[in-house]
């Protein structure tokens, strides 16, 4: 229980701190903080939450992560579905203060910070554009999450190469899907959204989850020593 309850809060804080900023602070007439400082924030949150929790859970904080260790032989499979619904509910949460917080001014949610292709996409851009740009991203999140984490890599440092390969990937990615790269994340912005951004979840499901297990294989093929494998 100690573990699932620090995936959801961890989960929570990704959610609240990183879609928080996007729905409330990057477009803040005269100081927004655009899609740097949304890119950041995000970062942060795994930076934060990774050095507070981590020792407890692994702070996966992402289905995708989860079942992308699992692949690679660094999770046991009888966690898995806990993980994932601890994960989903975080996010569910975190989206509904978040939902009460931008409300309180008589606004609007709007897109609320939920991912799309198409019409939904920042940057317009197609279906097959977005399920590329989350599997490649997701799969090289993965390759650094488990090469961060191996037991050969600088400890202590695992935070920060997570945290900021995340950052990175929104800088990227932001433009074309909002970047998810984590279904707990898609799922409780698109409830809150609804309609079209609903419509369009199936896709940061399958994208991010396709990418962590290519990410597993790989790793575990070519990097892997025995001894990293549960």
């Amino acid at each position: 229980m100690k573990k699932l309850a620090a995936e959801f809060i961890g989960t929570f804080w990704l959610v609240l701190g990183g879609c928080g900023s996007a729905v409330l602070a990057c477009n803040f007439p005269d100081a927004g903080i655009g899609f740097l400082g949304v890119s950041l924030a995000f970062g942060l949150t795994v930076v934060t939450i990774a050095y507070g929790l981590g020792h407890i859970s692994g702070a996966h904080l992402n289905p995708a992560v989860s079942i992308g260790l699992w692949i690679g032989g660094r999770f046991d499979a009888r966690e898995l579905v806990g993980y994932i619904v601890a994960q989903v509910l975080g996010g569910i949460a975190a989206a509904g203060v978040l939902y009460v917080i931008a409300t309180g001014n008589g606004s609007a949610i709007g897109g609320f910070a939920s991912n799309g292709y198409g019409a939904l996409s920042p940057g317009k851009y197609s279906m097959m554009a977005a399920l590329v740009c989350e599997i490649v991203m997701t799969f090289i999140f993965l390759l650094v999450i488990l090469g961060a984490t191996d037991s050969r890599a600088p400890k202590g440092f695992a935070g920060l190469a997570i945290g900021l390969c995340l950052t990175l990937i929104h800088l990227i990615s932001i433009p074309v899907t909002n970047t998810s790269v984590n279904p707990a994340r898609s799922t409780s912005q698109a409830i809150f959204a609804g309609g079209d951004a609903l419509g369009q979840l199936w896709l940061f499901w399958v994208a991010p989850i396709a990418g962590a297990i290519l990410a597993g294989i790989v790793y575990k093929s070519f990097f892997a020593e025995k001894s990293e494998t549960v």
